[in-house]
């Protein structure tokens, strides 16, 4: 891939992934197609794509950010204490410290019983949409995605709980390529609040 291309499309992509909410994969692919590259132009790796996503963050959402991302994982706090029985997970830009308030808050729950956390939900009168979404191993997942009202930004979050066997929970902790856990149990999300709030994992 051409160099000029590579930063193009890492900044174009990181422009969607925080101004537009959208994932990482469909926000690489959707640059290709705003700037009329081949579609099987080669595309950055995530960690490309996370440096230009907090570099973008840091040009254009710096006052903002920091207090959109604290009012994010006090959801996702929330929302783990909720479902705890069931071994939860924060991962996604909430965790990563990437998140603004066009972010989803993405839970992975490790259950006995797949059914186990739907059963909770209605138990809770919680209003849910199940769906399917892209898991650990790229492999297709069930998903409850659950619309919770953030009073800070006077609007609803999605709140998406990913439902895994309780033997996937192992594989989930494995570290990235950067020796940083990709996702944090309730303690985690506990420590990072305890700062100052608008803290990141570093890159």
């Amino acid at each position: 891939m051409r160099a000029d291309h590579t930063t193009e499309i890492l900044q174009t992509a990181a422009r969607l992934a925080v101004d537009e909410g959208m994932d990482w994969g469909s926000a690489k692919r959707r640059a290709l197609r705003e700037l009329g590259l081949p579609a099987r132009t080669p595309l950055p790796d995530n960690l490309q794509l996370e440096d230009a996503v907090r570099e973008h963050i840091a040009l254009f959402h710096a006052d903002t950010q920091p207090g959109e991302l604290r009012a994010l994982r006090e959801l996702a706090l929330a929302w783990m204490r909720r479902m705890q029985a069931f071994r939860p997970y924060l991962g996604g830009a909430v965790w990563w410290g990437t998140a603004t308030r066009r972010s989803d808050v993405v839970i992975s729950l490790f259950c006995d019983d797949p059914k186990s956390a739907e059963i909770a939900l209605i138990n809770l009168q919680q209003s849910y949409e199940p769906h399917t979404t892209t898991g650990l191993r790229g492999e297709q997942v069930d998903a409850l995605a659950v619309p919770a009202r953030l009073a800070e930004f006077n609007e609803d979050v999605w709140v998406h709980l990913l439902i895994y066997d309780l033997d996937d929970l192992r594989g989930a902790l494995r570290t990235d390529p950067r020796g940083r856990l990709p996702r944090g149990d309730i303690a985690a999300v506990q420590r990072l609040l305890q700062g100052d709030g608008s803290a990141t994992l570093a890159p």
